[in-house]
């Protein structure tokens, strides 16, 4: 979710909403400290920086969660990148290799994204 949100390079407050709210609420995070969430923000800005860090965040992952969550950590990163009702080409292309990296089939990749579009439409 961090990473999606700084992929353009612009960190906005709607972003950083979503997050927070689906930490404090969705179940996979019922354990989950949320002390952790600067340190992550910090280890995810550091990888940015580096060459080979998308990489390097990616099997972090792939390490940190269950195969079975992936879709769900793919669900979490669409619903930060619609937070602010805007897709931009940063966003669109991290999404891809989050879809790819952790291997969400394409028909259920388009539906995740369609249930973030229509979660974050505003009047």
């Amino acid at each position: 979710m961090v990473t999606v949100s700084v992929s353009d390079e612009a960190i906005r407050t709607s972003e950083l909403v979503a997050i927070e709210r689906q930490v404090n609420h969705l179940p996979v995070f019922a354990d989950y400290d949320m002390d952790a969430v600067k340190e992550v923000a910090q280890t995810v800005y550091r990888l940015m920086e580096e060459e080979d860090g998308l990489d390097t965040l990616f099997a972090m992952v792939r390490d940190a969660l269950p195969e079975r969550l992936w879709e769900t950590a793919y669900a979490l990163a669409c619903d930060v990148a619609a937070a602010d009702g805007k897709l931009r080409q940063a966003e669109l292309r991290l999404l891809e290799e989050v879809r790819h990296e952790l291997i969400v089939d394409r028909l259920h990749a388009a539906a995740i994204e369609w249930g973030a579009r229509v979660r974050h439409l505003t009047l």
